[in-house]
């Protein structure tokens, strides 16, 4: 099969709208999608077709098949299974940091921080992140903006870990803001 037959699959969360990920389907892997029902690709990398999620359980049920415009994409409307990407995350378009948190959450390789931290379970990520955040807010009255900046990266980044020792995404975070901004409070305006 060469991957000129190949055509290009936007994946995209038929509830949330999110695109979780791009692929690529030949007429094989796009036939046993329709007769599935759930998401069927071509593998580049092993030239092979491939069904999402038959090793890992993370399948993808197909909603909707749309073409575009020039009829040289595709986008699969799905609801997901599990995490779309194989590191864990919801969304291989997740920011970096966050693929790379979940992918030590799922495999828990030895020596690495996140697994060590995660043994621990959330109450340890949750001390990090405390601790993170009193060091964030002195850096923010009495030191200078790179130190402000370091502590605020270590912020984020034990959050992500609390969020992965919790089993959530950060997406469940966005989604809370964007309903904050849709709905203000009693004579605040939607802007934030």
């Amino acid at each position: 099969m060469a991957d000129a037959a190949l055509t290009p699959v936007i994946v995209q969360d038929a509830a949330s709208g999110r695109v979780l990920m791009l692929a690529y389907a030949n007429d094989e892997a796009l036939r046993r999608t329709r007769d599935t029902g759930e998401a069927w690709f071509w593998s580049r990398s092993r030239k092979e077709l491939w069904h999402k999620g038959a090793t890992s359980g993370n399948t993808l049920a197909v909603e909707e098949i749309r073409d575009d415009c020039d009829g040289d994409a595709l986008l699969y409307r799905v609801r997901p299974n599990g995490p779309a990407c194989h590191t864990g995350a919801e969304s291989c378009f997740a920011p970096w940091l966050w693929r790379v948190v979940a992918e030590r959450a799922s495999t828990r390789p030895e020596g690495s921080y996140v697994a060590r931290l995660l043994e621990g379970g959330p109450a340890a990520a949750a001390r990090k992140v405390g601790e993170e955040g009193v060091e964030a807010a002195l850096a923010g009255v009495t030191e200078s903006d790179e130190r402000l900046v370091e502590e605020l990266a270590d912020l984020w980044f034990h959050s992500y870990v609390l969020l992965a020792a919790r089993g959530l995404q950060p997406s469940a975070v966005e989604d809370e803001l964007l309903r904050r901004h849709a709905e203000p409070a009693p004579g605040l305006s939607s802007r934030r």
